[in-house]
């Protein structure tokens, strides 16, 4: 459906503007003066190409995890206050910086006083609040308790905002020298391979394989950097378009489970991402079985999306959620043991909880094992990719009586 921003004046006289999204621009109208406003400008949002490729990969158009918990936060303390639901969003899509979430509230708020329930207004913006989101405040919404939910769904946010750090936290040092070692050897390939390639032509010999490598990655770099750069940004495009294909992404995600290094961390990451989702949607009333599916959706990781919906399915014909997890690589047997104690002594909410926080603490771990053990392999590998430069520019001239004797 399409969205018209617009600008009115309330009964107050007072300007307000925002978005809203209408079949044409008279509906538009028609839907500001029934709520007594006068309207003054409207016109209609239309995406640009780019935008519409970049929102169709999954970057842009999506509001991220810390405005969001945030805003959750602030409407639980509002409605906890005993301010009304509708005023609450008109206070927050005031004062919120974030721009499509400002824009996202303005529309929720319009859907609520048009009669819909907060849930069903909330799951009309996928890109802003996830099923997880929508169901926990349905939940919330019907047993009379969406300020304790609103909290619980902010704490929960925030624990995915920590996890997320430690992640970056372990991902920026690699990559940091890793593009201080793109950016050394470009230059040297740049400027000063080709002073050396001078001084090689006067010899009339055959130069070293290693030389001859160098000196055509060199031309190459020289003569058709923008090419090469275009095609890596094609490349990159192209990837981020395979990973968001069902077959593409089941690949990506078991290979960062087999990851040497990095598949560890990447696995305690989805067990405590797992553990805390379902935790907080079972403590929030939501039945297991819809739980599941929201996890599944939300795991992050096609591995443990297909072991959740697995699960679901043996639940659904009458099995316990433990016996499907066991043919999952991911979990291991005290995630496995775990789960299938609180099954057993319904306590399932707290059992999930107390395995979140230990593989939280795993994370915790596995970051400053991996920063200890990634600085000396990072250290190599920058001392082998430009040596390796290095030695194929002095390889002639340390040969170079050779070379000449082979001249003449």
């Amino acid at each position: 459906m399409p969205s018209f921003t617009y600008k009115a004046k309330d009964p107050q006289g007072k300007v307000i503007s925002g978005v809203i999204e209408a079949e044409t621009e008279r509906a538009v109208v028609t839907r500001l003066r029934a709520q007594r406003y006068t309207p003054i400008k409207i016109a209609e949002k239309k995406p640009t190409a780019i935008g519409k490729f970049l929102t169709s990969i999954g970057l842009a158009g999506r509001v991220g995890v810390k405005p969001l918990a945030l805003f959750s936060r602030q409407l639980s303390t509002l409605i906890n206050a005993g301010i009304p639901i509708i005023q609450s969003l008109n206070i927050l899509a005031e004062q919120l910086e974030h721009k499509a979430l400002k824009e996202t509230v303005s529309m929720v708020r319009q859907d609520i006083e048009r009669g819909s329930s907060i849930a069903e207004a909330l799951n009309k913006h996928p890109r802003a609040f996830s099923s997880l989101y929508v169901a926990m405040v349905r939940s919330g919404e019907a047993g009379g308790v969406l300020d304790d939910v609103l909290e619980r769904l902010s704490s929960y946010l925030e624990n995915v905002i920590a996890l997320q750090a430690k992640i970056r936290g372990a991902m920026a040092y690699p990559g940091v020298v890793t593009g201080i070692a793109i950016i050394i050897v470009t230059g040297l390939l740049t400027f000063v391979v080709p002073a050396f390639e001078e001084i090689f032509s006067s010899f009339g010999a055959q130069l070293p394989l290693p030389t001859r490598i160098l000196l055509a990655i060199s031309a190459v770099i020289r003569h058709y950097l923008p090419l090469v750069l275009l095609c890596g940004i094609a490349l990159f495009f192209v990837f981020m378009w395979a990973i968001k294909t069902e077959k593409g992404r089941g690949i990506w995600d078991k290979t960062l489970l087999k990851l040497p290094i990095f598949g560890v961390l990447f696995q305690k990451t989805a067990i405590a991402r797992f553990a805390r989702t379902l935790s907080t949607l079972v403590k929030s009333g939501v039945p297991i079985l819809e739980a599941l599916e929201i996890v599944a959706k939300t795991s992050g990781n096609k591995v443990v999306e297909d072991a959740i919906m697995e699960s679901r399915i043996a639940i659904r014909e009458g099995e316990r959620i433990a016996d499907p997890l066991k043919e999952c690589p991911v979990f291991p047997p005290m995630v496995i043991q775990m789960v299938a104690v609180g099954e057993e002594t319904g306590s399932l909410d707290l059992m999930l909880s107390k395995i979140a926080d230990y593989y939280d603490r795993e994370v915790d771990a596995a970051v400053a094992a991996l920063s200890s053990m990634i600085e000396p392999l990072l250290i190599l590998f920058l001392g082998i990719t430009c040596g390796s430069v290095i030695i194929a520019l002095f390889l002639p001239i340390l040969t170079m009586s050779a070379v000449i004797s082979e001249a003449t």
